[in-house]
């Protein structure tokens, strides 16, 4: 479990095809700390360390995660969201964040000076497939390679959202050209509330618990 607050962004150390995966090397940097085994979000991904060393975190990425990320089109010098994954007690300062990706956010417009420190805002718009798009709700949260965000507005299968220059510095964010597939996790809260909709509709179940049959 993460929170969508990401910690620091660092570049890629190399890339390498193993037999059924790709191996991503990232530098361990400030972490010492971090075990085998561990968790860590990599562009809101969430991925296993599977080996330290020489002062490099591997994580393993299979066929599937590749195809529904943009992990597989990550090389050695890009940068990267990362984020370790919560402890008890601490902060949660972003909202609830799993590291499963629903799929891809493709950016279809960018706005703004937001990095000019004059107070205007940079926003991106983005679109989702129909079957994510129902995931998003008017000031809910959503998670964008990693980061935390609330939708400032939705038109059908397309919303926006609005980033402060803390994030504009702190991430790649705002640094990506339309045509960049963000990774795209919907806020879980939401999707247990519609998909629950959704199957009680389909059973004919009224608010009430009664079915809809006589």
């Amino acid at each position: 479990m993460f929170t969508g607050v990401v910690e620091r962004s660092i570049r890629v150390a190399s890339v390498s095809d193993g037999t059924g995966f790709r191996r991503i090397n990232l530098p361990a940097g400030e972490w010492p700390d971090v075990r085998v085994g561990e968790s860590v979000a990599v562009n809101g991904v969430c991925l296993t360390v599977a080996e330290i060393d020489r002062g490099l975190l591997a994580f393993d990425v299979v066929p599937e995660t590749l195809g529904k990320t943009n992990l597989g089109l990550l090389q050695a010098g890009d940068r990267v969201h990362v984020e370790r994954s919560l402890r008890v007690g601490d902060r949660i300062d972003g909202h609830f964040v799993q590291g499963h990706v629903d799929g891809r956010a493709l950016l279809i417009d960018s706005s703004g000076e937001g990095g000019s420190g004059d107070g205007a805002e940079y926003r991106l718009r983005l679109e989702l497939p129909t079957e994510l798009a129902r995931y998003v709700v008017p000031k809910g949260s959503v998670c964008l390679d990693g980061v935390s965000l609330t939708v400032a507005s939705i038109h059908g299968n397309e919303f926006e959202v609005a980033l402060i220059p803390t994030t504009l510095t702190v991430t790649t964010l705002g640094t990506r050209g339309k045509g960049w597939p963000f990774n795209f996790e919907a806020d879980v809260l939401v999707k247990s509330v519609v998909t629950t909709i959704e199957r009680m509709g389909a059973r004919g179940v009224s608010s009430t618990g009664a079915t809809g049959r006589a």
